[in-house]
């Protein structure tokens, strides 16, 4: 959205952020920085919600600077988790706040006490509703709310939803492109070669974690891998946390424990782990993909799964509720439970086994994505938003 705005050629853009490596052409650069760090004897509950008000403090003096200096915005726009933008309406009590709502968490539904194998500590109750403090403080500011799903949007109290607008984000149609004559050639892909007679299957998180469905997918491998001897597995994400509890500290990575739990069922040789990889990577593994695995929590969906949709991809995806908002079954995709790998793997087999059924679900990925994920689409609606809230 920034690049859409400097592209416009008539906006003046300022970004207020912390330090780091990023960089936008025409894109005037404030940086601020936390002159507070969380007590060791703060409530282990209260520390993000310290961090957060200690950003707003921050990003408060920075604005405050820019002020002092004659800059006055027409709007402001941000990111509601992390609490940068809330002490802004002191700043500039006149300029509206477009803050992104993320997600708000629950104690009895959506991602908490969804997986079995990892039930909630006792004391994750009051912890999860301590996490809805900035989401609750920024509803408070009686401000611009926007949210890019449906399930998001649900996923707030029923009094704050009319405050969020849907904006659903959009993907790079031109980038994500099918190209069938990938499978007619030999591929590489980080090391390893794929041939038009191998059968690829791959699997996307940014780390591989419970959350992203790791440990179902790994246990779906055996059958998969024994039943298609031409199988070839590809998992691409890196081997933190990002969501939920990290791995016990003597065990390595989820990675680790989910691999060990498989070693000696399923042909090693066959299942490739690059790590993170460049975005050219990433793209040419979703076009040589025969059938594309997307497992979440209910929680929060990744971009790569409308990546995967605009590449044309045979998606298998869990049968939880942000990809259900994405993938109908049997029309651009296929769903099958989160929790059990066997189904996982049943619904892989059909799309290795059935071409015409692959070739259907590929064809309509890719129109669900022109007709509901087009990058110009979003930016023209984002356009219209900022364009009915200063106007």
């Amino acid at each position: 959205m920034v690049r859409h705005l400097h592209e416009q050629g008539d906006h003046e853009i300022v970004f207020i952020s912390e330090a780091n490596e990023g960089y936008l052409p025409g894109v005037r650069r404030v940086l601020y920085r936390q002159d507070r760090v969380v007590s060791p004897g703060t409530h282990p509950a209260l520390r993000e919600l310290e961090m957060g008000l200690s950003r707003a403090e921050a990003v408060a003096r920075a604005a405050q600077t820019l002020k002092g200096l004659g800059y006055t915005p027409d709007i402001i726009i941000g990111h509601h988790g992390w609490g940068e933008l809330l002490n802004l309406v002191d700043v500039y009590p006149d300029v509206p706040i477009l803050g992104y709502f993320e997600f708000f968490y629950h104690t009895d539904r959506n991602d908490v006490d969804f997986d079995p194998e990892f039930p909630p500590r006792p004391e994750l109750s009051p912890n999860v509703r301590v996490k809805n403090a900035i989401n609750l403080l920024a509803l408070n500011l009686n401000q611009h709310g926007q949210t890019p799903t449906l399930f998001q949007r649900e996923t707030y109290p029923d009094w704050a939803q009319s405050r969020i607008n849907l904006l659903r984000e959009g993907v790079n149609l031109d980038l994500c492109t099918p190209d069938p004559g990938v499978f007619r050639r030999n591929v590489t892909i980080g090391p390893h070669i794929i041939c038009p007679s191998d059968k690829l299957v791959t699997f996307v998180a940014r780390n591989l974690e419970p959350y992203r469905g790791i440990h179902s997918f790994m246990r779906a491998l055996p059958r998969i891998l024994d039943e298609r001897p031409d199988a070839r597995i590809i998992l691409v994400g890196g081997d933190g946390t990002s969501y939920g509890a990290p791995p016990p500290a003597d065990a390595g990575s989820w990675r680790d424990i989910f691999l060990r739990e498989v070693s000696g069922r399923i042909d090693a040789e066959r299942v490739h782990f690059l790590g993170k990889i460049d975005y050219d990577t990433f793209r040419l593994t979703l076009r040589r993909s025969d059938a594309h695995v997307y497992l979440t929590y209910p929680f929060v969906a990744s971009w790569s799964l409308r990546e995967a949709m605009a590449t044309g991809c045979a998606i298998v995806g869990s049968q939880t509720a942000p990809v259900e908002e994405f993938i109908t079954d049997r029309s651009t995709g296929l769903l099958a439970p989160f929790l059990e790998p066997d189904r996982i793997a049943d619904a892989v087999l059909e799309i290795l086994e059935d071409r015409r059924l692959a070739g259907r679900l590929r064809k309509q990925a890719r129109r669900y994505a022109e007709q509901n994920l087009s990058l110009q689409g979003y930016l023209e609606n984002y356009d219209a938003l900022i364009s009915s809230i200063v106007n």
